[in-house]
């Protein structure tokens, strides 16, 4: 009985197989790198949930055109980015919270708030992407960091005032 053909998967340097990412994978690459794993996790994890794809002619073709519009979409999204830091800038939010006479806050104003208010400016900011250094229990006004991706910071201002 003859052996059917399989694809062999190539072997790397340090022992592990060499396999190509479909997508981003935290702390091992990013979409299109060559990498070298552990064929247990390239067999068990990476191919069967299509994060990785084995590495043959036929695919590194393919992968070539694809990192061309990758790389298109990339740059219009920094592009994106920039006007939005821009935009973010020129912008400073006003958040009113439940205070007692001397200016401390009932709770707290955290990224969400932040957040709620650049989104009623039409501002599409997550609270992922705002960076605080704790959360705000005084009426002041703050600046507050935003990390937007692509390593595009910027900055906005942040009123907290009582609320009568």
């Amino acid at each position: 009985m003859p052996v059917k053909n399989r694809q062999q998967i190539r072997k790397g340097p340090h022992g592990g197989v060499q396999i190509v990412l479909t997508e981003d994978v935290p702390h091992l690459g990013k979409q299109g790198d060559l990498v070298e794993v552990k064929p247990g996790y390239a067999r068990n994890y990476l191919l069967p949930n299509g994060l990785a794809t084995i590495p043959t002619e036929h695919n590194l073709r393919l992968l070539e055109r694809y990192k061309e519009r990758v790389k298109q979409a990339r740059e219009a999204r920094i592009a994106d980015l920039h006007v939005l830091a821009e935009q973010i800038q020129r912008v400073s939010l006003t958040i009113e919270a439940n205070a007692n006479e001397d200016g401390h806050l009932f709770g707290s104003v955290g990224a969400n708030e932040i957040s709620q208010a650049l989104k009623a400016k039409n501002l599409n900011v997550e609270p992922s992407m705002v960076r605080l250094e704790g959360p705000i229990k005084e009426c002041a006004l703050y600046a507050v960091k935003l990390h937007l991706g692509y390593d595009i910071e910027t900055e906005v201002k942040v009123l907290v005032v009582r609320k009568n």
